[in-house]
């Protein structure tokens, strides 16, 4: 897998060469040919990891309506820079104003949580001593065939409307000294949350229902 002409296929707006590397990589795994599994991710979309390498990665994430679409309640900063290209559907990335604040005299609104991914699948969320103001700003709607980009260290919250079924290829950079950023409520505690992992008969499933949406939303010309 070619991540640089990836890279330079989303930047140029090439949505038809995006789309047939999804396609192929779905397709893979549908026919058993591939032997990742699909990942439940804690802020509501499923997530194929299609490529690993170093600090870059490629995934298909999947939106679809039995999913509970946490997103729209979870502000959070990557500490990756992301590109992403609507496969089908439809989603919003709503961008956050958060202001520091000094005190809690101030009037925070929330607290910056810092989050610590293991490799086995855990999420732990610690409560940093940052207090924020935040409001949430312009929406930035995205819909099939558009492909959007958001760096690294901004607030987002990423909605998608209804829960409609909705995928996307998403490529993405880790940026060196980020740190992937939370808010949550002023005085709740650290804790954990789970990625679980869908087993092979669950991970087939999404894909052909992924692949089957992209070929409703992308019909061969004729």
């Amino acid at each position: 897998m070619d991540y640089p002409a990836l890279e330079r296929a989303a930047l140029r707006g090439a949505t038809a060469e995006l789309v047939r590397h999804a396609v192929s990589q779905l397709d893979a795994v549908a026919s058993g040919g591939r032997a990742l599994r699909a990942v439940r991710h804690p802020l509501g979309f499923v997530c194929l990891p299609v490529l690993r390498d170093g600090p870059r990665g490629v995934c298909v994430h999947v939106f679809g309506p039995s999913d509970p679409v946490l997103a729209d309640r979870q502000v959070h900063a990557h500490s990756w820079e992301l590109t992403s290209t609507v496969l089908y559907g439809e989603l919003d990335n709503r961008r956050m104003d958060v202001t520091d604040v000094t005190d809690e005299a101030a009037r925070p609104t929330h607290r910056v949580f810092e989050v610590h991914s293991a490799p086995f699948g855990v999420d732990e969320l610690r409560p940093t001593r940052r207090l924020v103001r935040c409001t949430a700003g312009p929406g930035r709607p995205s819909t099939r065939g558009q492909t959007y980009a958001l760096p690294a260290g901004e607030f987002h919250a990423t909605v998608v409307p209804d829960g409609r079924p909705t995928a996307t290829l998403v490529l993405g950079r880790t940026v060196p000294g980020r740190a992937d950023l939370s808010l949550g409520p002023l005085r709740a505690p650290g804790h954990r949350v789970v990625r679980r992992m869908c087993d092979a008969a669950q991970t087939v499933r999404i894909a052909q229902a992924a692949l089957r949406r992209i070929h409703e939303a992308h019909p061969p010309s004729v």
